[in-house]
């Protein structure tokens, strides 16, 4: 009999909206892009969402406070690809001082640059390096929805500081739970290239590495996209003892603010990009779906929401 499938979802930087309104967007999101790159119309997405804001933040960001929400893209034909990817782009020069720079921090240790672009830039990651007790409890959300689905095909998709957080526990349970598997991950603008993050994985596990219990891991970066400054991450992990390695891919990210300012970074362009769709169109299912938890304190229903067009 065939596993049930899962897509556990785990957001990154900055406070963001309750957790109900931000899991039913991504749901969104997903949805948005399967109907309009894969056809399936129909599909429901088994998101489990992993929200983790309310750690950091004493309340969520109320409704006049979101200035990025979910808003579909105009027209129903396929989105862009990495076909239609610039080539070359400003991130690509910052990325080739970055290289540099890095080189220098790697070689010394002393991660000066990086330093301030965490601590000024990415603040909640700096606070997840150097606070251990918030750490230890962001943690234990995703391992606990991991442990939760262990008898699930799972999709892992984490975005921009999520995906610091899903590499730590995917090494902290290739120790702790060696029989719990991850299909597929897929980080989406990931800051995992960074000198400081990559220093830190290998103070803690030794290597930085694929982790053993992933099959498949998908790298998704836009090329303008300043939190993945280094974009491609295969050459920063080397593979997992059994082969698997990670495939990179410059993706298009979509997304707009209403004002009509991009955004390369957003969680939603990157989730309905046709490169995520064809590997989201592998864990859905037209049947009807299970109820899904989504976080200790906020349990709502997590019945797939159909795509909204008026959501936001």
């Amino acid at each position: 009999m065939e596993r049930p499938s899962v897509i556990i979802g785990i957001h990154g930087l900055a406070n963001k909206p309750p957790v109900d309104e931000k899991t039913r967007w991504w749901t969104c999101a997903i949805a948005e892009g399967l109907a309009r790159n894969q056809g399936l119309t129909d599909a429901v997405v088994p998101l489990s969402f992993v929200y983790w804001a309310d750690l950091r933040y004493d309340a969520p960001l109320a409704s006049d406070d979101i200035p990025e929400p979910y808003r579909p893209q105009a027209g129903a034909s396929a989105l862009p690809g990495e076909e239609s990817a610039p080539k070359l782009t400003g991130q690509d020069l910052l990325a080739t001082v970055y290289a540099g720079i890095e080189r220098v921090e790697e070689m010394t240790g002393v991660t000066f640059v990086d330093d301030v672009i965490l601590e000024h830039r990415f603040d909640d990651l700096w606070h997840y390096h150097v606070e251990q007790t918030f750490a230890r409890q962001v943690r234990a959300r995703l391992i606990e929805r991991l442990r939760e689905f262990r008898d699930h095909r799972i999709l892992l998709v984490a975005h921009s500081m999520g995906s610091v957080i899903a590499y730590d526990v995917l090494r902290l349970l290739e120790r702790d739970a060696p029989d719990l598997q991850v299909e597929h991950l897929v980080t989406v603008g990931s800051p995992l290239g960074l000198a400081k993050v990559k220093l830190k994985i290998v103070a803690e596990c030794g290597e930085a590495r694929v982790p053993n219990n992933v099959r498949h891991w998908t790298n998704l970066a836009d090329g303008n996209d300043i939190v993945a400054v280094t974009g491609a991450l295969a050459t920063d992990f080397v593979p997992s003892d059994t082969g698997v390695e990670i495939a990179d891919h410059r993706v298009v990210n979509d997304y707009r603010r209403p004002t009509g300012e991009p955004n390369h970074h957003k969680s939603y362009g990157y989730l309905r990009t046709p490169e995520f769709s064809r590997i989201a169109s592998l864990f859905v299912s037209p049947a009807a779906p299970a109820n899904f938890g989504i976080t200790e304190g906020a349990k709502p229903s997590r019945k797939a929401a159909p795509m909204d067009l008026e959501s936001g």
